[in-house]
C-alpha cells in the first residue's frame, strides 16, 4: 500500500535503530557493537537530499555509526543519546520554521511517540512496536521493515509527489 503523503513535506526526520536497522545488535567478543544497514536506505537518504529535502536523525542511542551519515551527507542535524525526541524535533521545527504538515517523522518504538505527535505525517516501518498503532493518530506503516528499505520507500514516495528524480 502506498503511503499517503503530501507535496508540502520539506523534511524527513528519522529514528535510527529499528528504522535504518532491523533492530539487531551484533556484539563482538571484544564488546564492540556493530549494526547492519541496508544500502537501499542509504540511497534513500541520498535521494531525499539530492531532491531538496532536509534530513535529520534523532536516535536514542549514541553511536559512531551516526557520524557516517554526518560525514557522507553533510547532515547538520544528527542527535544521539536522546530520550525526549519530541523536544529535539520541536527545536528542529523552530530552527527551520517548519510546521507539522511539512515534517515526516519515522520511528519504530515507544520512545518515538513524542516526536510522532508533533507531525501530521508519523510513519513507522512494518516491524514497528504494535503499541504505536494504538497510541499514534494517523500513523502510516511502510511496506518495508526497518533495515529493509523503509527509508527508501519513503524517499521514493516523496520524490514521486514532487516529480523530481
Amino acid at each position: 500500500m502506498a503511503l499517503i503523503l503530501s507535496d508540502e513535506i520539506k523534511m524527513v526526520v528519522s529514528d535510527f535503530d529499528g528504522v535504518f536497522t532491523d533492530g539487531s545488535v551484533y556484539i563482538s567478543e571484544g564488546n564492540e557493537v556493530q549494526k547492519k544497514l541496508n544500502f537501499k536506505d542509504i540511497m534513500g537518504v541520498s535521494i531525499l537530499i539530492k531532491n531538496g529535502f532536509k534530513f535529520a536523525i534523532i536516535s536514542g542511542e549514541d553511536s559512531n555509526i551516526l557520524n557516517y551519515f554526518k560525514m557522507k551527507f553533510n547532515i547538520e542535524d544528527i542527535y544521539g543519546g536522546i530520550r525526549q525526541k519530541g523536544i529535539i524535533l520541536n527545536k528542529i521545527m523552530e530552527k527551520y520554521n517548519l510546521s507539522s504538515n511539512e515534517i515526516l517523522y519515522i520511528g519504530d518504538d515507544i520512545n518515538d511517540i513524542s516526536a510522532m505527535e508533533l507531525t501530521d505525517y508519523p510513519v513507522a516501518p512494518k516491524n514497528l512496536n504494535p503499541i504505536l498503532s494504538l497510541k499514534v493518530k494517523n500513523l502510516q506503516i511502510t511496506d518495508a521493515s526497518g533495515g529493509c528499505g523503509a527509508i527508501r520507500e519513503i524517499a521514493d514516495n516523496l520524490v514521486s509527489l514532487k516529480q523530481y528524480v
